[in-house]
């Protein structure tokens, strides 16, 4: 029997089959742009922007700020005006030849690479917060309470709940335990924000360089918390200080965030990483005196302590060369540096 021709299209090596796959549609263009679509970039800055401003708006007209009871709902809802400015962009502006590979969402292969930059991702973002917050005791910005959890007890004591030691200390210990669900829980959230800031935006800004795509979309990232940030959120300041605060501090996350992208070829440890931060950052503070609570933003993850512990991160991925090491989607870094394409997107520039 003549054996059929059209079987012989497909390549029979991985790398091959993966390299047909990326220049399957041509007349869209690469995957990565060589230079930045600033076009597509201004899209997605006026829907993302412009989109958490117009769903934080009934909170600014209501005149009630943090207290709102529509903050947290509306809050949760502008985490996702950044994966609605991606599909925006990538259905009507610029579309790549494949949506999921340039949005980081798959292949997930290599699978050991992706999970296991999950699960750092999900454990380095768990430990920084709570490095900050010895380091911000270290410096005297907050004070700990490591045998009474003050704070913690405070709060049960508001909420009308039993506050004994006993009580307390079990508490301490389910909390601590429910991180990697509560991790899981927020991804769920974070993805919102993740899918368009390091699935869409980083991508499509790295033409500039490494180091000035890390740094612009975090300049990026810490903006669109203007809505939140003049209200008085994180740093309990209403004026422009707080905004230049949290961008100079997204920056500094960017990078670090940043990298678990470029180093995945995946959107997943950005989204792990967020998640982990949302929720230590929170749960953290059962270790901060109930007297130190009202300022222990400057001792935290969030305030100067934190600046200098993503700081020293940073210098180690540089020192250690990770920045340089980005793969192309499916594939692993060696494959990538085969291919042709990744050893362009490999250099730290």
């Amino acid at each position: 029997m003549a054996e059929n021709p059209l079987k012989l299209t497909a390549p029979a090596d991985p790398v091959e089959r993966q390299r047909a796959r990326n220049a399957a549609h041509p007349e869209r263009g690469p995957l990565f742009p060589a230079t930045v679509p600033w076009r597509a970039v201004l899209v997605f800055l006026l829907v993302a922007l412009g989109g958490a401003w117009l769903v934080m708006l009934p909170v600014w007209l209501s005149g009630d700020g943090l207290t709102s009871p529509l903050f947290g709902v509306l809050t949760s809802a502008m985490m996702f005006t950044p994966t609605l400015a991606a599909f925006v962009v990538v259905l009507f502006v610029r579309r790549p030849p494949s949506i999921p590979r340039l949005l980081g969402l798959g292949p997930l292969r290599p699978v050991k690479r992706t999970l296991g930059m999950v699960l750092l991702a999900s454990v380095l973002l768990s430990l920084l917060p709570l490095a900050a917050l010895f380091l911000g005791s270290a410096m005297g910005l907050v004070k700990l309470d490591l045998v009474h959890f003050s704070a913690l007890e405070a709060t049960l004591e508001l909420a009308g709940q039993p506050h004994s030691p006993d009580v307390v200390s079990r508490a301490v210990v389910m909390q601590l335990a429910l991180i990697p669900v509560i991790i899981v829980i927020n991804a769920l959230a974070t993805f919102g924000e993740e899918l368009g800031w390091r699935g869409w935006l980083l991508p499509n800004l790295r033409p500039l360089g490494t180091l000035p795509a890390l740094g612009l979309s975090g300049v990026i990232w810490g903006v669109w918390h203007a809505p939140i940030i003049l209200l008085g959120y994180n740093y309990q300041r209403t004026d422009a200080l707080g905004v230049l605060l949290m961008t100079g501090w997204c920056v500094l996350l960017g990078v670090v965030v940043g990298w678990m992208r470029l180093r995945s070829a995946s959107v997943w440890p950005a989204v792990f990483a967020h998640a982990a931060l949302n929720a230590t950052t929170n749960i953290y503070m059962i270790f901060v005196d109930r007297d130190s609570v009202a300022t222990s933003t400057w001792g935290s993850i969030l305030g100067w302590s934190g600046w200098i512990v993503l700081g020293l991160t940073i210098v180690v991925l540089l020192a250690t060369g990770q920045l340089r090491k980005q793969p192309l989607p499916g594939l692993t870094l060696a494959e990538s540096r085969a291919d042709g394409a990744g050893v362009r997107s490999g250099s730290a520039d």
